[in-house]
C-alpha cells in the first residue's frame, strides 16, 4: 500500500438518489414516503428560468415542514456561472437545518467547489450550524471530466460525484438516443468466419468516462454514483444501465421516476453471498488478532488490507439497508 492515506467520505446510503423539481410540490410528500436513499430537491435544470424564486422558496418550506424521515437531504444548486446560485445557497442553508447536502451542477474546476465551500463555511459559522453540509458535484462536461481528479480533492465536504450523461454528451457533442443508453452504431465488427460471416457486438459509450470518474472517486474517498436514465418507460434498459455501473463499482444511480427507485436499490443492495464473504472475512481478521498472527488467510488465500476494508465498508452498508428496511 501508498504510504498516502485517504480519509473516505462520510459514509450515507446512496443506492437510489430520487430528483424532485422545487416547482413541482405535489411530488413533495410521495417523495418523503418513498424508498429513496437521496431525495434532491432540484432549482437547476428541471426548473424553467421564470419558476427559480418560487422553486426555492418551495424547497425551504419542504426542507422544514414535509417529515422526511431519515433520507438524505440534498438540494441541486443553480451553475456557478448563473445568477440564481448565491440565493440558492444563502437563502436555503440559512433556513434549512434539514438540509444535509448539496449537489454542485457542471463542476468544472476544483475552484467551483472551493468557491462554494467558503460560502457555506461561512454560513454554517454565522448561523452556528452544528450539522456540516456535504457536497455532491455533477461531472457532467468535458471541462469536469479533464478535471475530474483535482475536483476530487477540491473540498472535505465532498463526498460524491455523479455521471451526469445528458450534458457529458453535450459537451463532448456525442450521438445519443436515449439519456444514459447505449447506440446501435457504437459497436465492434468481428472478422470473418470460415463462412465469411461477421457479428456485430454493441458496446458502451459511457464507459471510458465512467471509469474514468470512478477511479477518481476510489482514489480520494468518494462515491461514485451514475446518473440518469431518461426512458421511465424501459425498465429492461435502466436495469442493464446500472448492471454496468454496479459491475464498474458504483455506489448507486438517479431515478428521475418513482418507478426507478426499486432497481436502484436491487441492483446495487449486495447480495446475500457478498454479505456472507465480507463477513467470513472480519471474521477471519479477528480470529488471527485473537491467535496473535500477522497474516490473516481465508480458504487458503492471504487477505490483505484493501480487502478488510472493502468488507467492513460493505458491511456498514447492509446494516445501513437493515436498519431502513427492518
Amino acid at each position: 500500500m501508498s504510504f498516502t492515506s485517504v480519509e473516505p467520505a462520510t459514509a450515507r446510503l446512496h443506492r437510489s438518489e430520487l430528483a424532485v423539481p422545487g416547482s413541482n410540490t405535489g411530488l413533495f410528500e410521495k417523495a418523503a414516503r418513498s424508498a429513496a436513499d437521496i431525495v434532491f430537491l432540484d432549482v437547476e435544470d428541471a426548473v424553467a428560468p421564470d419558476d427559480k424564486e418560487q422553486a426555492r422558496r418551495n424547497i425551504i418550506q419542504a426542507l422544514n415542514e414535509v417529515p422526511w424521515g431519515d433520507k438524505t437531504m440534498m438540494v441541486r444548486i443553480n451553475g456557478l456561472d448563473t445568477h440564481y446560485m448565491y440565493r440558492d445557497v444563502v437563502d436555503i442553508v440559512e433556513a434549512c437545518a434539514r438540509l444535509d447536502m448539496i449537489l454542485i451542477p457542471k463542476a468544472g474546476v476544483a475552484a467551483d467547489v472551493y468557491a462554494l465551500d467558503m460560502l457555506v463555511t461561512q454560513i454554517e459559522a454565522a448561523k452556528r450550524r452544528t450539522k456540516r453540509i456535504g457536497f455532491e458535484v455533477l461531472i457532467e462536461t468535458a471541462l469536469g471530466m479533464a478535471n475530474v481528479e483535482t475536483i476530487a480533492q477540491s473540498s472535505k465536504r465532498l463526498e460524491a460525484m455523479s455521471f451526469g450523461v445528458a450534458d457529458y454528451a453535450a459537451s463532448t457533442r456525442a450521438r445519443t438516443i436515449v439519456i444514459g443508453g447505449v447506440h446501435r452504431d457504437c459497436g465492434v465488427l468481428t472478422d470473418r468466419d470460415a463462412d465469411g460471416k461477421r457479428d456485430y457486438f454493441w458496446s458502451d459509450p459511457w464507459h471510458a468516462a465512467q471509469t474514468r470518474m470512478l477511479i477518481a472517486c476510489r482514489a480520494y474517498g468518494l462515491r461514485p454514483i451514475d446518473g440518469p436514465f431518461g426512458d421511465f418507460n424501459d425498465p429492461e434498459g435502466f436495469r442493464a444501465a446500472a448492471n454496468r455501473a454496479a459491475v464498474l463499482g458504483y455506489e448507486g444511480k438517479w431515478a428521475i421516476h418513482p418507478s426507478q427507485i426499486a432497481l436502484c436499490n436491487e441492483v446495487f443492495t449486495p447480495s446475500a453471498a457478498e454479505v456472507t464473504k465480507a463477513t467470513r472475512i472480519m471474521e477471519a481478521m479477528a480470529q488471527a488478532a485473537r491467535e496473535g498472527r500477522g497474516a490473516v488467510s481465508l480458504d487458503g488465500r492471504l487477505i490483505d488490507y484493501a480487502s478488510i476494508r472493502m468488507a467492513e465498508a460493505l458491511l456498514k452498508k447492509a446494516d445501513a439497508m437493515r436498519a431502513r428496511n427492518p
